[in-house]
């Protein structure tokens, strides 16, 4: 298909680069960014994952830095932090540290965002959490979107976080216990609350086709995302490695997790991988594949399709 690239806003690194590492160096980072952009993806905001005070501070500072010293604009739209104002419960922090996790602080956020250089575009957080709708409030007023996740909300916190100006969820299907209430659980909420639109990982391991199937018909093509959510993994072969603070496996089915907690640990794969696993499940052709990967993503996070105004092939 003719497209002027995909567009990813959940990726934590790639070809063994951690955004998230405390060892994280801007040549890495630049290294990270132009092999995603090897294969196929075009622009992403490059994602921290729930970490401590000083990852943060110095992390954020270092890619901003190297955003504008390598000339990588165009590739990086931002940043999206994903923590650490989530829930901190097991299940629901997946396999983010619970000790790192904060309470929603609206100054924390406003000093991260000053770390950041004014890069960061979406923050996930959990809806479930005392002040969620304040920090959510204040990140909406700072020109940030809020996208929910990690929690374990009921229906009517779900609602209030709609009201309060969130607009997403992240990796939706994903973030939650193995085992919940047949009808009590976040999902069923989330999935009808049209405010919000869902980011999916398609990668062939995070949803059965049939949830996938479930949730474009819920949400619309035009309320639907898909992202990777790409681990430092990412363009790594199988093997036994250390990632997101977590001891993993990739296997050679590309699934990445740690068995420890019997839980993912990203994805393998990339935006290009993950458009293709959805296009080979056959319910989808080029317009909506278009909608999800680039128009959706650009749409959520402000930005139009024209901002990229050189159309490229993308397999």
């Amino acid at each position: 298909m003719v497209l002027p690239g995909f567009i990813d806003l959940q990726v934590n690194g790639f070809g063994g680069v951690d955004f998230s590492s405390p060892a994280l160096t801007a040549e890495d980072f630049a290294f990270a960014c132009r092999g995603l952009q090897q294969k196929g993806t075009a622009a992403f905001l490059a994602t921290l994952i729930t970490s401590p005070r000083e990852v943060y501070q110095r992390n954020l500072a270092l890619m901003a830095k190297a955003i504008a010293g390598f000339q990588l604009e165009k590739i990086v739209l931002g940043f999206h932090l994903e923590g650490p104002f989530i829930s901190s419960a097991a299940g629901a922090v997946g396999a983010h540290n619970p000790a790192w996790v904060q309470r929603p602080d609206p100054a924390l956020l406003d000093c991260l965002q000053e770390w950041a250089d004014g890069r960061i575009r979406l923050i996930t957080i959990a809806a479930d959490v005392e002040g969620a709708e304040e920090l959510c409030c204040h990140a909406v007023r700072s020109g940030i979107v809020v996208s929910l996740g990690h929690h374990l909300a009921d229906a009517e916190q779900i609602t209030r976080l709609a009201d309060a100006g969130a607009s997403a969820l992240t990796h939706f299907g994903n973030g939650i216990p193995n085992l919940i209430h047949r009808h009590q659980n976040p999902l069923w909420p989330s999935l009808a609350e049209d405010r919000l639109m869902a980011m999916l990982i398609t990668d062939g391991h995070h949803l059965p086709p049939a949830f996938i199937r479930t949730v474009v018909r819920a949400k619309g093509v035009e309320r639907s995302i898909i992202v990777s959510d790409a681990s430092p993994l990412a363009g790594m072969p199988p093997g036994r490695y250390s990632a997101l603070g977590n001891e993993v496996i990739l296997e050679e089915s590309g699934l990445l997790h740690n068995p420890a907690k019997g839980c993912m640990v990203g994805s393998s794969a990339t935006i290009r991988q993950c458009v293709n696993y959805l296009a080979n499940l056959g319910d989808f052709t080029e317009p909506p594949l278009r909608a999800m990967a680039l128009d959706n993503p650009l749409r959520l996070i402000g930005l139009t399709a024209a901002f990229y105004p050189a159309e490229t092939t993308v397999k």
